[in-house]
């Protein structure tokens, strides 16, 4: 059935976004070749990420930002057995230093796969934007946190920290894509701003994976 449901998906995107498929198939082949770097600061070719297994990438604006913080936080309740089952890899690209891998997961409680873009040379060869676009109205439905609030802790965050720095360029914006195996492109979305993250249950199911009850949480009953 997630088969099914990947090829209008992706025409979507590209379509909202004045892209095609051909276009993101060059950007992608070009991309293959830049280096990611791993929490240890081992480097490794981009499409080594994809090649040889389908794989949900998604990249983060920056670790300081606090929509990403929350974003990747319910990231780390997928299941490994749901990503065992259908056989792909869950990827988080951020574009700091390696040296902020571990802290943030730690931070987030991510337990997948993470490296960093540290001089944005996948992030620009896919077309990721920089800046804020002009429509806001997106919410994403896992950012908790209101502006101001998320705001002033991502500050904190930076100033608290053993080198006072953004993790990455603070314009930068990210996306979600489901890649591999070989150059196949399942979906492509670049994010508008830092609200616009896809649902990543939507994700899941696009590459085949089982979607996940991110709405299991204790209610507060009124008596």
């Amino acid at each position: 059935m997630a088969g099914h449901a990947a090829p209008p998906v992706t025409q979507q995107v590209g379509r909202a976004w004045g892209r095609g498929q051909r276009q993101e198939a060059v950007e992608l082949r070009e991309a293959a070749r830049c280096l990611v770097v791993d929490a240890d600061g081992r480097s490794v070719p981009f499409k080594a990420l994809y090649g040889e297994q389908k794989a949900i990438v998604v990249f983060v604006r920056n670790f300081l930002c606090y929509t990403c913080k929350e974003y990747v936080e319910d990231l780390a309740k997928v299941p490994k057995a749901f990503l065992q089952e259908a056989n792909v890899r869950l990827i988080v690209i951020g574009q700091s230093s390696y040296h902020h891998i571990k802290p943030f997961c730690s931070l987030t409680g991510y337990t997948h796969e993470m490296y960093v873009d540290p001089q944005r040379e996948i992030y620009k060869t896919l077309g990721m934007k920089r800046g804020e676009g002009s429509n806001i109205s997106v919410r994403s439905p896992h950012v908790k946190s209101n502006t101001l609030l998320g705001s002033i802790r991502s500050v904190w965050r930076a100033m608290t920290g053993p080198a006072f720095d953004f993790q990455g360029d603070p314009a930068q914006q990210g996306g979600a894509l489901v890649l591999g195996p070989g150059n196949e492109v399942h979906f492509f979305h670049l994010d508008k701003n830092r609200l616009d993250h896809v649902p990543i249950n939507t994700v899941l199911q696009l590459a085949g994976v089982k979607p996940v009850n991110f709405t299991n949480k204790p209610q507060i009953i009124d008596i």
